[in-house]
């Protein structure tokens, strides 16, 4: 009996090994089909990170990556998580990176990445053409491409020009009391903002105007109801986005847009650039480093200040055909040092949201 199932195994055995070894071989061969894939699908690519909407991004990238003989793949954030949602990725992917190049539409959470450590050091040779307030001075990341922080006023509301709010200490003023608005500042450039107040004017005065204006604008859930609202005479003017300010405007709703404190005494507008940064330790450098050279190459900002984007260029040599679109040069600008706002950012977090509780 032994025997005989022995010889049964011996024989299936046998039998099976024309099998076995054609299945080795497609294995064998499959695998050297995928690897050669891989090395053809990534020979050129480079991922790019967007928080910039993909409409204003998206028709750059597409012109640019064959220009620079580059498969750009850019990825954008979804409108609900704002910029959150990619750093939230950046973060998580930390030890084995998927993006190569992050492109956000501002500041704090680019500086939020660059403290954690998961930024590359990188200067563009593009970058000498900036001011030196948006260049990171660890060479982590490059401004550029800028929204302003603008009062939108309503022009049926307030049709004397003498009358117009001019800073954004009006929206603490009692005589605009609800009146005018601002959104919650716990998200966004609004947050930004605050964070910003707080590394200017110091936490003291931060706080007071803060307290103020909490107590006397009606707050909305973001910048974008707040310029509708305003189009819409809800309010007499409202603090918003230049691109925000920018679409009312343009649908010949009765607005007008004020870049608020321009006198000698008062602070500047405050100007949030659109940031470029490498991921560290990415998987294509040199190709990331090729992309942010261009991205910061004149045309690009000219393109996105023509469009509805409405984004002020911060290279000083440019100047646009929109007269909407002003040169950073002809305006005053708030100084302000980013990397002290980012500092600010956990404490100025926990004012706001004591002074602008949810659901208020």
């Amino acid at each position: 009996m032994n025997k005989i199932k022995g010889t049964k195994i011996k024989a299936s055995l046998v039998n099976s090994k024309p099998c076995f070894y054609w299945v080795i071989v497609s294995f064998c061969a499959g695998l050297v089909v995928f690897c050669a894939g891989c090395i053809a699908k990534t020979d050129n690519e480079v991922v790019v990170y967007s928080a910039l909407d993909r409409e204003f991004a998206e028709p750059i990238l597409k012109r640019i990556g064959p220009e620079l003989d580059l498969r750009v793949l850019p990825k954008f954030d979804q409108e609900s998580n704002k910029t959150v949602g990619l750093v939230t990725e950046i973060i998580q992917s930390k030890v084995r990176p998927q993006a190569d190049v992050f492109w956000n539409n501002e500041i704090l959470h680019t500086l939020r990445l660059q403290k954690m450590g998961l930024l590359e050091v990188y200067r563009s040779p593009a970058a000498e053409a900036f001011p030196s307030q948006y260049i990171s001075s660890r060479d982590q990341w490059h401004g550029f491409a800028a929204r302003a922080r603008v009062l939108i006023v309503n022009t049926n509301l307030v049709s004397d020009p003498n009358q117009m709010p001019d800073s954004i200490y009006d929206l603490a003023n009692p005589k605009w009391k609800n009146k005018c608005a601002i959104a919650r500042p716990l998200f966004g450039t609004t947050a930004t903002h605050a964070a910003v107040l707080f590394a200017t004017l110091g936490e003291k005065d931060a706080v007071e105007l803060l307290t103020n204006i909490a107590n006397n604008a009606v707050v909305e859930g973001g910048n974008k109801q707040v310029a509708i609202k305003v189009a819409r005479g809800e309010y007499a003017f409202g603090l918003t986005d230049t691109d925000d300010a920018m679409i009312e405007l343009n649908k010949a709703n009765p607005v007008a847009i004020v870049f608020p404190d321009q006198k000698p005494d008062q602070m500047g507008a405050l100007l949030i650039p659109n940031t470029l940064s490498i991921i560290k330790n990415g998987p294509n450098p040199s190709r990331a480093r090729r992309l942010v050279d261009r991205l910061l190459a004149p045309d690009v900002e000219v393109e996105l200040a023509e469009s509805q984007s409405a984004q002020i260029p911060l290279n000083p040599s440019i100047t646009t055909k929109s007269p909407a679109v002003p040169n950073s040069q002809s305006l005053k600008i708030m100084n302000v040092d980013f990397e002290r706002a980012a500092e600010q950012w956990d404490q100025a977090t926990k004012i706001m949201t004591r002074l602008f509780p949810v659901g208020n």
